[in-house]
């Protein structure tokens, strides 16, 4: 079996980009693999699973003041996976730093990258450099890096993870080999709900739809009991005060948003996207099709007929733009000001 020697796992963390790459160093170092998969049942495997092989490495962002070198961060990294290998930068700051400091892979962790992968494999194979985020490497670390990853030493493998490789140099784009990871299956990630969280099947299709593959975002919004109402709530009387072109209403539906957390306005986005895709689903397909909760039905009864093929395109691209500027820290006052007045134009059009 020929691998590339560098391989660029590209898809959200909800996704499961990380639990794949584990999986399949695991298959890797599997004394007694099948077609499809390792033993399990293997030393190798039994250490692949215990995040213990001397040969399988570790990078992800790491805070600065603290560290500057991932490996001082070693012990929260097995916690954080044994826990739960789906999680995000956030999750993983939150775990790391009480202070929530923006994490990165800075210059002195290119230097123990190579510095390791210099070293014979302690077991006598495969030695795989696993970059979690790869993303977040500095530019400076990303350059020094660039010489191993197209001649690397025998034997070795790498395999960076990211949810944004637009964001990599693309001189690190084009030394790997891109793996993209498709979004879970709603019907997969339906029956996950149901059988791990004994969520019944109409609030599990409606979470699955809205979460549009990713188990983090369905995991988030099942645990924040307290926002599932307010992202409701904070949709319908954005589009209500848009649909009246009540500016002073608009205006006050955006200082409320404002004051809300960067994950939380992050998450309405994506749930008002859900919205209007089950809008256009249920003018086209029936309302049979849409999944939905019955209070979020009972809204879209009336306020479906304005989401249809005049005007979705502006509201799916806006709202899109809106996720990727608050993702930048944009002013959110100021952003969520303007996606009112931008819905205000485009239900209008219907």
């Amino acid at each position: 079996m020929k691998i590339s020697h560098a391989q660029l796992f590209s898809g959200k963390s909800g996704f499961g980009t990380l639990p794949l790459a584990l999986a399949f160093a695991q298959y890797l170092f599997c004394e007694q693999k099948n077609e499809s998969d390792s033993c399990g049942e293997c030393p190798a495997c039994k250490k692949v699973e215990d995040l213990q092989h001397p040969d399988l490495h570790f990078v992800f962002p790491a805070v600065q003041t603290l560290s500057k070198v991932s490996d001082f961060f070693l012990k929260e990294w097995r916690a954080q996976i044994k826990e739960t290998a789906y999680f995000n930068l956030h999750d993983w700051t939150l775990r790391m730093d009480d202070k929530e400091r923006k994490p990165i892979i800075g210059t002195e962790e290119s230097k123990e990258i190579v510095r390791k992968l210099s070293l014979k494999s302690y077991e006598g194979g495969l030695k795989i450099m696993v970059i979690w985020m790869a993303e977040e490497m500095n530019a400076e670390c990303a350059n020094k890096l660039l010489k191993i990853l197209e001649e690397p030493p025998p034997s070795t493998l790498f395999f960076l993870i990211s949810e944004n490789p637009e964001k990599l140099l693309i001189t690190i784009q084009s030394r790997t080999q891109l793996l993209r990871i498709p979004k879970i299956d709603t019907e997969d990630l339906t029956q996950f709900l149901r059988t791990n969280l004994q969520i019944d099947m109409s609030q599990a299709e409606s979470i699955a739809a809205f979460a549009e593959g990713d188990l983090l975002n369905a995991l988030e919004f099942i645990n924040a009991d307290e926002r599932k109402e307010l992202y409701r709530e904070q949709f319908i009387k954005m589009m209500r005060s848009s649909y009246k072109k009540d500016v002073l209403g608009m205006m006050d539906w955006a200082d409320e948003m404002s004051t809300l957390g960067k994950e939380s306005q992050k998450l309405f986005m994506v749930y008002a996207l859900h919205m209007f895709r089950q809008s256009l689903i249920g003018n086209y397909l029936g309302t049979e099709m849409m999944r939905v909760s019955n209070e979020e039905s009972a809204f879209l009864k009336n306020f479906a007929p304005f989401i249809t093929g005049n005007n979705i395109r502006e509201f799916m691209q806006t709202f899109d733009e809106g996720y990727y500027h608050i993702d930048r820290n944009a002013n959110a006052r100021v952003l969520f000001t303007q996606l009112c007045f931008q819905a205000m134009r485009y239900i209008h059009v219907a």
